[in-house]
C-alpha cells in the first residue's frame, strides 16, 4: 500500500458488539480513521435499525431496516450477524476477538459475562485486547447496574437544569449530546490505548461511562458552583456575565450574537449608527452592560426587528462581530459555508438508492477520512469476515445458517 493511501488506523482490527449510539459511533469514528470494523449483531439486528420516525425504504416492500439514526452511526463498517446465545455462537464471537485489536461492548454491567465475552475472560485469552465497555453509570458505583438513556443522564448530571428559557421548565437538548459526547470521547480512549500498547505491549479494560462524559462537559459551571456556593441556573438564550450575548428576533427568523467585549459593543453600535452609546456610563464597559442589560435591549431590540436575518448577518460580518442566523436543520444544509465544506457525504446504493450522511469533522491534511462502506445491512458480510478473519469455509457457514447460529 503506498504511503498516500495509509489511513491512521490501517491494519486495526475492531470487534463491536455496540447498539443505538454512543458504542456505535465510537466504532465509526475508528473505522473512519481506517480501522476495519465489524459489528456483530444479533440475527435481528441492532434495535437502533427500528427506531424511527425515518426509514430508507427497501426495495420490493422489504421491511426497512436501516433507520436514519442507525444510518448515522455505522458507516465505514461490516456486519456480521451472530447468535451468541448459542455455544457455536459464543466461540465464533470469541474467536473473532482472539483477532482483533479491540473489542467494543455496551451491555449492562455483566451482561455478556454470562456467554463467557466479558472483558475478563476475553482479556484473559487474549492480553493484548483493548476492551472497551460503554453503559450509563461506569462498571462501578450504586447505580452501576442500572440501566440508562441520553435523557436519563442529561437529567442527573445536572446538565437538563441548565437549558431552556430562565423562567420556563428545564429541557433535555434537542440531539443526543451525551451519547455523542461518550462516543467521542470513548474513541479517543482507544486511540490512547493502542499508543499505549505500542509502548508496553498489552491491552487494557477502558470503562466509559455516559454519566462521566455529561459532567466533563459542565465542568465549567461544576467550578461556578464550587467557587461560588450558588447553583447555576438557565439563562436560555443569553451568556451569563456577556451583554449583548443573546439571540434577538428580526422579521423573519432569529439571530445569535455576542459583542460582549467594549470594542465589539462599540463596532456593533456604529453598525446601528449609535456610535454615541458606546461611551453611555450605562453601557461603556461589560460590567456596566450586564447591570443596564434590560435598558440596552429596549434600544438594540427594534434595531434588529425591523431587519432581516440576512441584513443583520451582512450588516455585521463586515464589522467581525459574531453573529449567526438560528438556522433550522434544512437551512443549515443550505448554508454555503456548510456546502463548501461538503458536510454531507452521501452513499449510493447499486440499485440507485440514496443513502443520507454527514461528513466526519475529522480534516486530517495527510490522511483525509474517506466513506468506503455505507451503512450494512443485518449480516450483509458474515461470510466473507469469517472466511478473511477465521478462514471458515462456505460449507460450514451453511450449516450454521441452517441453524440459525448465523445469519
Amino acid at each position: 500500500m503506498s504511503e498516500a493511501l495509509i489511513r491512521p488506523l490501517s491494519g486495526i482490527r475492531v470487534v463491536e458488539l455496540g447498539r443505538l449510539v454512543a458504542a456505535p459511533l465510537a466504532g465509526q469514528i475508528l473505522a473512519d480513521l481506517g480501522a476495519d470494523v465489524v459489528k456483530v449483531e444479533h440475527p435481528r439486528g441492532d434495535e437502533y435499525r427500528r427506531y424511527g420516525p425515518s426509514f430508507l425504504a427497501e426495495t420490493g416492500g422489504a421491511a426497512p431496516q436501516l433507520s436514519s439514526g442507525f444510518l448515522s452511526n455505522n458507516r465505514n463498517k461490516r456486519s456480521i450477524a451472530i447468535d451468541f446465545a448459542t455455544g457455536e455462537g459464543r466461540d465464533l464471537v470469541c474467536r473473532l476477538a482472539g483477532h482483533a485489536d479491540v473489542f467494543i461492548e455496551n451491555f449492562k454491567v455483566g451482561g455478556l459475562a454470562r456467554y463467557g465475552l466479558d472483558e475478563a475472560a476475553l482479556r484473559a485469552l487474549h492480553p493484548r485486547l483493548i476492551y472497551l465497555s460503554v453503559t450509563g453509570y461506569g462498571q462501578t458505583g450504586p447505580y452501576s447496574g442500572r440501566p440508562a438513556t441520553d435523557g436519563a443522564i442529561q437529567a442527573m448530571s445536572g446538565l437538563q437544569s441548565l437549558s431552556g428559557e430562565a423562567d420556563g421548565p428545564p429541557q433535555r437538548a434537542g440531539t443526543l449530546i451525551v451519547d455523542v459526547m461518550t462516543g467521542i470521547y470513548s474513541a479517543l480512549a482507544v486511540v490512547a490505548a493502542l499508543r499505549q500498547r505500542d509502548c508496553l505491549g498489552n491491552g487494557q479494560h477502558i470503562d466509559m461511562a455516559l454519566l462521566d462524559c455529561a459532567m466533563a462537559s459542565l465542568s465549567a459551571s461544576i467550578a461556578e458552583y464550587r467557587l461560588s456556593g450558588e447553583d447555576p441556573v438557565r439563562h436560555g438564550n443569553t451568556q451569563p456575565g456577556s451583554v449583548p450575548a443573546r439571540s434577538f428576533e428580526c422579521r423573519d427568523g432569529h439571530v445569535q450574537i455576542q459583542a460582549a467585549f467594549d470594542e465589539h459593543f462599540a463596532r456593533l453600535c456604529a453598525c446601528f449608527g449609535y456610535a454615541e452609546l458606546a461611551r453611555d456610563p450605562r453601557f461603556a464597559t461589560r460590567t456596566a452592560r450586564v447591570e443596564h442589560e434590560a435598558a440596552l435591549n429596549a434600544i438594540l431590540e427594534p434595531e434588529f426587528a425591523t431587519r432581516t436575518v440576512s441584513e443583520i448577518f451582512q450588516l455585521l460580518g463586515p464589522a467581525n462581530i459574531i453573529c449567526s442566523p438560528v438556522n433550522s436543520v434544512a437551512t443549515a444544509l443550505r448554508d454555503p459555508q456548510v456546502i463548501s465544506r461538503a458536510l454531507e457525504q452521501d452513499f449510493v446504493f447499486p440499485d440507485g438508492r440514496t443513502v443520507p450522511n454527514v461528513a466526519s469533522p475529522l480534516r486530517l491534511s495527510a490522511a483525509p477520512v474517506s466513506y468506503d462502506r455505507p451503512p450494512p445491512r443485518i449480516g450483509q458480510h458474515t461470510g466473507e469476515v469469517l472466511a478473511s478473519w477465521l478462514d471458515i469455509g462456505a460449507d460450514q457457514i451453511a450449516q450454521w445458517r441452517e441453524r440459525g447460529v448465523v445469519a
